[in-house]
């Protein structure tokens, strides 16, 4: 009886091995299996995976069954080498452009972009040698008012994204999208000014501040702004802090999908103290922004080819002889970007001080954000 149940069950299997086989030869061929390592099973599942979310009507899903996973969107955009793209783009916006070229590329990206050529001190466009010089390009002085009434101002062009008081230690990327100080700033050991401990609870910055509250402001600025940016108030910085890091794109729509994207990218963190505490301005690049530069740190240097994941380095401007760092005035030219990015800036005031803005609101350099 045995033997004839097995006999009977012998086509079965054999046919259960043979539809078997392909599967696991596709699985193979997928790097699905477990043997794999996980750069060659990304390596595999990546060319897939970007064809899964082009093709339409999901035509890539059958592989699914034979265990094959698609790479989530946050991931492949990940993945995609942002850094090595921008450099590239840094040498082709040093690339001197022919004299009869400058007006047409310039225009269109006036046009495409709403460039006011108007407010720039210079309106010939033949006078920009390279991109990188009509990026950068200053304004008449003009064109950007101080505001002397308020106590701090906006350090850039752009729109704002987010504003308001630092609660447990958790500051707002866009509305709903948080991440915390300390992956954001980085930790305490190097910066003993920074006014939060990785211990707090409750309210946070309330229980280290006392008197005082922390606030934020985030500001996004478009590939057509103003690319410098100022000092906000006056304050004396004291320490420099880079991450070398990602640079995915910065804009809104970005920001409210991917978590905790600011601490991602490359960044640079001015940190020092103003009259009211603590006051840091950071300066977080951005897809095709390879370079962002502060005018008195000649030993910064940004998106270099190498660096580790999660590093970062420290560099302080308090010496032997200044004890006390960069003194900098409300509206002084302070830095840099090359194309569009993000400013951040987490301080320490009173509790009746007020911000001035909406959200989303377009600001321009020299307008109020606030005061007491």
């Amino acid at each position: 009886m045995m033997c004839q149940s097995e006999a009977r069950r012998g086509p079965e299997l054999r046919a259960a091995k043979w539809l078997h086989f392909p599967q696991l030869a596709l699985r193979r061929r997928l790097g699905q299996l477990s043997c794999m390592s996980r750069p060659a099973l990304k390596l595999r599942s990546w060319p897939l995976t970007v064809l899964y979310y082009l093709l339409p009507f999901g035509a890539l899903r059958p592989l699914s069954r034979v265990g094959w996973r698609p790479v989530s969107r946050v991931a492949l955009y990940k993945s995609v080498p942002t850094r090595l793209l921008s450099r590239a783009w840094g040498r082709l916006n040093q690339v001197e452009l022919p004299h009869w070229l400058r007006r047409p590329v310039y225009s269109l990206y006036i046009w495409t972009f709403g460039v006011n050529m108007k407010e720039a001190a210079v309106e010939d466009l033949h006078h920009y040698r390279n991109l990188s010089e009509f990026f950068r390009r200053k304004l008449k002085p003009q064109a950007r008012p101080v505001c002397g009434l308020h106590s701090v101002i906006s350090p850039s062009d752009g729109r704002i994204l987010n504003f308001g008081q630092v609660k447990n230690c958790e500051v707002e990327q866009v509305k709903g999208v948080t991440y915390s100080l300390e992956s954001f700033l980085g930790p305490r050991t190097c910066t003993e000014d920074l006014p939060f401990s990785p211990g707090d609870a409750g309210e946070g910055s309330k229980s280290v501040l006392g008197a005082h509250c922390l606030y934020h402001c985030v500001i996004y600025l478009a590939p057509g702004d103003y690319h410098c940016f100022h000092s906000p108030t006056d304050w004396t910085v004291s320490h420099r802090r880079h991450f070398p890091g990602s640079l995915m794109s910065v804009n809104p729509g970005m920001a409210r999908w991917i978590k905790e994207l600011f601490c991602h990218n490359e960044r640079v963190v001015l940190t020092g103290d103003w009259k009211h505490g603590f006051f840091s301005l950071t300066a977080v690049g951005a897809t095709n922004v390879g370079s962002i530069r502060i005018y008195f740190d000649r030993d910064l240097h940004t998106n270099s080819p190498r660096h580790s994941k999660g590093s970062y380095n420290d560099f302080s401007f308090v010496t032997h002889t200044n004890r006390e760092g960069v003194p900098m005035r409300k509206g002084e030219h302070l830095g840099e970007f090359n194309l569009g990015s993000t400013i951040v800036l987490i301080f320490e005031a009173p509790k009746d001080f007020n911000f001035q803005l909406k959200t989303g609101q377009k600001i321009r350099f020299g307008e109020a954000l606030g005061s007491l």
